[in-house]
């Protein structure tokens, strides 16, 4: 038999323990379940820390302009045409459109809730991919005319309504009468119901026509910014200064990132927390296998010096209680490796699950503002778990293989 199948035969012959070293095999069982649980867990947690982080950022830029131009001078854009057409002419510029934004109440069947109304062209609208996909109920063919808005369906939920119903839309604006000043408020008929998955826009959010909401904030023929959606996101600062560059003084922008800097930030400090946290159950797991092992090596002493006495040299020993510990490892990491992609690709479902076993609501869209619970499985993060369990692993039996090999027969034998 060559010596290196001799190895491998006595390392898993040492794995499976003898009634009498039951303790030891209960360890080894313990190490493996560790590391497979740390593994597992920490490439779920990743996964759907990831997976939060591309929805969120994916609904933000989804229903949200990556750079927004504004006048310095005032609240309102009176050229708001020529801005968009110049901006939509730069490079990198996918389109630029005049926008309307504006606080409302909206109210319906003796039901109010607050809302965020934004004025958009039905061109541009159509062109939302999000609120195109996700239209429920309506057409946005019919978002046209003076009295046409299309809701959320949580905030139609709320309200009691549907296609065909009318709102009433309350401004913070106030209208002079005999009776003194009122808040103005005018009726809406609703058109169209969408559903982007993201609660803070399903429940809050009312588009009406551009030309509608000019005669409704009564801003005349003025917008409230140009937004500048771009072929990469992720250069809006730079691109950012070369618009205002071409539009020259008179003019200031903010960019997305600066919109959403406390959600992006928070989500990186976050998921680096978490990281670190989860790779402590790894490292535990670690401390299993050097336990173990340490007991294994001190139980086999008998063992490892009648193979010392029979020419069996310091390096084959010190490998047969590597390929012992690390296989507790290389095997945990394998099913942790399996269970954690399988977790992740079906966690929505086993939410579902879960929250029907147990009747609890295991992630309410009101805090976490998704409506189903994501994961996106980045394979380089899987990778770099993988390669820090076995090499974790692979380390944690350094020590006790040392130590059976630096054991001396003569002593071992005499105290058995």
């Amino acid at each position: 038999m060559p010596f290196g199948a001799f190895e491998w035969l006595l390392a898993l012959r040492y794995l499976r323990a003898r009634r009498q070293e039951g303790f030891i095999s209960v360890i080894a069982v313990f190490s493996f379940l560790g590391i497979m649980l740390g593994v597992a867990t920490l490439i779920i947690v990743m996964s759907v820390m990831n997976g939060f982080r591309a929805e969120l950022v994916g609904r933000i830029l989804g229903l949200n302009g990556h750079i927004m131009i504004q006048s310095e001078r005032s609240a309102t854009l009176d050229d708001y045409g020529r801005v968009a057409e110049k901006v939509g002419g730069l490079v990198h510029v996918l389109q630029a459109n005049p926008m309307i934004e504006g606080q409302v109440m909206a109210t319906a069947n003796g039901q109010a809730s607050g809302a965020m109304v934004r004025g958009i062209k039905q061109s541009d609208l159509s062109r939302e991919t999000s609120i195109a996909k996700g239209m429920r109920q309506g057409s946005l063919k019919d978002f046209t005319g003076e009295d046409a808005v299309v809701i959320g369906h949580r905030l139609a939920r709320k309200l009691g309504v549907t296609v065909g119903d009318k709102i009433t839309l309350i401004s913070p604006q106030i209208t002079a009468t005999p009776f003194g000043t009122v808040p103005r408020g005018r009726a809406y008929q609703i058109t169209g119901i969408f559903d982007v998955g993201m609660f803070e826009y399903d429940s809050g959010f009312v588009f009406m026509p551009f030309e509608a909401a000019q005669v409704y904030f009564r801003l005349g023929d003025t917008a409230h910014a140009v937004e500048v959606r771009l072929d990469n996101p992720d250069q809006a600062r730079r691109i950012g200064n070369e618009i205002i560059q071409a539009l020259g003084p008179g003019y200031r922008y903010y960019d997305w990132q600066q919109a959403n800097a406390h959600f992006v930030s928070a989500l990186q400090v976050e998921r680096n927390v978490m990281f670190l946290i989860l790779t402590l159950i790894i490292v535990v797991a670690a401390f299993n296998i050097i336990s173990s092992m340490i007991m294994l090596v001190k139980d086999k002493g008998r063992d490892i010096a009648i193979l010392r006495t029979m020419g069996a040299a310091r390096g084959s020993i010190l490998r047969v209680f590597v390929i012992a510990g690390a296989s507790i490892g290389v095997i945990g990491t394998f099913f942790g490796f399996l269970l954690g992609l399988g977790f992740a690709a079906n966690i929505e479902h086993i939410r579902q699950f879960l929250q029907s076993l147990t009747g609890w609501q295991l992630f309410p869209a009101e805090i976490y503002y998704l409506s189903r619970l994501p994961a996106k499985v980045d394979s380089n993060e899987v990778l770099y778990v993988v390669l820090m369990g076995l090499a974790l692993s692979f380390l944690a039996t350094l020590y006790p293989s040392w130590r059976a090999a630096r054991l001396d027969p003569v002593e071992a034998l005499r105290y058995e």
